[in-house]
């Protein structure tokens, strides 16, 4: 629409600030949120246009990517208000791609599980999932278009199952990490926020070298394989029957689906992860540790202090393990376009003091394969349940073009 000249940037951030303004008391998604800042990038887009796929639209940006124009406090008191000298390389693509920065939102302390202030939007006594829940839930209630977060384990996929939106992790390292406080150089992957696949693939397309093509809902029904749990996260009853039904509509629109096992190089993902997460998550917030002091949750610290205990050779035979799984996947895959897996074992879990279990995005966040959580249906309390979609490394276009065909014939109904 404001390509085609029928809204201004202007127009479509005020609307957005009425409806934080409406809804925000109740969620809490915003860390940092200038309605000075906001209005004058809608006017400065409206003084000069570009064409660029962003073009006047502000994005969400979780609170660990650094900014110039608002403060990144990394979800922690330590650093409230802590100003940035440069922007993160993600940011610099959405100007030129002519989008804003719109606010800062919520994350979890460090991007690790000490939950933040967010609320679900369907239900503020549930949990918004974690670490990239401020990012979820200004997507879901309206906020803004879109948003970006982070994910080291589960931290894009769970809180966009929960939210009821469609959350997208690429490949790792297909959007530069560069200029976003890291916690694990080997998992860490910047992600999106969007209501649909694709709204997903402009927004990632804006931010990964050389784009990506915005599927279309037509085209070959895809090819793919179902693993209905993981071992070490049991799925409930509604969850189960969510994915049992979208299975058999996939099935009856064309898709060819086949049940497969977990591949054996993948059985113990959530150890290797846990491994590989916590040493480098030590090294690399030593100096932020020792500036912050007792301001650290203990729920951190006593993770900081597992990784520094972790044996070197530990650390180097969990990265085997992932070089292994790594190596194992395009022979699991076979002729599949994509496996359909759990973004996580229910609905999102009563109480503010948990963030959830991340675990059924743990075998694709060691790998560093791309995952897509796409909103099927919701529970018998009505919160939104997901339905995750993963492929080989590299295969991101695939995988966004067989989640728009998938999306196609699994309408999700209902807002917060």
């Amino acid at each position: 629409m404001i390509a085609a000249g029928a809204l201004t940037a202007r127009a479509l951030a005020e609307a957005e600030l009425v409806r934080i303004a409406a809804t925000d008391a109740a969620i809490g998604a915003w860390a940092a949120l200038d309605t000075t800042h906001v209005r004058a990038e809608a006017a400065r887009f409206d003084a000069a246009p570009s064409r660029g796929a962003l073009a006047g639209v502000g994005i969400g940006v979780k609170d660990i990517i650094h900014t110039r124009a608002l403060p990144t406090g990394l979800g922690s008191p330590a650093f409230a208000g802590e100003k940035s000298e440069r922007d993160a390389e993600c940011i610099v693509r959405i100007a030129r791609a002519g989008g804003y920065v719109f606010g800062k939102t919520v994350t979890t302390e460090m991007a690790f599980m000490q939950p933040g202030s967010t609320r679900n939007p369907w239900n503020a006594a549930h949990t918004p999932g974690g670490s990239s829940s401020g990012s979820a839930a200004a997507v879901a209630a309206g906020h803004v278009a879109g948003a970006i977060g982070t994910q080291t384990n589960g931290s894009v996929i769970r809180p966009a199952a929960y939210c009821g939106v469609v959350g997208f992790k690429p490949t790792l390292g297909a959007i530069p990490f560069t200029g976003v406080n890291l916690f694990s150089e080997t998992l860490d992957t910047v992600g999106t926020f969007t209501r649909s696949v694709r709204d997903a693939a402009t927004l990632a397309g804006a931010l990964v070298d050389g784009g990506l093509a915005v599927p279309e809902t037509g085209g070959a029904a895809p090819r793919l394989a179902f693993l209905a749990e993981f071992p070490w996260a049991p799925v409930d009853e509604d969850m189960r029957a969510a994915l049992g039904a979208a299975v058999a509509r996939l099935r009856a629109a064309g898709a060819t689906i086949v049940a497969v096992e977990l591949p054996e190089a993948g059985c113990n993902a959530v150890a290797t992860l846990r491994t590989i997460m916590l040493a480098e998550a030590a090294r690399n917030l030593a100096a932020v540790r020792q500036r912050a002091g007792a301001r650290l949750s203990a729920c951190l610290v006593a993770a900081l202090d597992d990784g520094a205990a972790i044996a070197a050779s530990e650390y180097r035979a969990a990265l085997a393990a992932r070089s292994a799984l790594i190596a194992a996947l395009p022979s699991w895959f076979g002729a599949c376009d994509a496996v359909i897996t759990p973004p996580a074992p229910a609905a999102a879990p009563a109480g503010l003091d948990t963030t959830g279990d991340p675990s059924c995005c743990t075998l694709w966040s060691l790998a560093g394969a791309p995952a897509l959580s796409l909103p099927v249906g919701r529970d018998r309390r009505g919160l939104p349940l997901g339905l995750q979609l993963a492929a080989r490394p590299g295969a991101d276009a695939r995988l966004l073009a067989v989640a728009a065909w998938c999306e196609a014939q699994l309408p999700f109904v209902g807002l917060p």
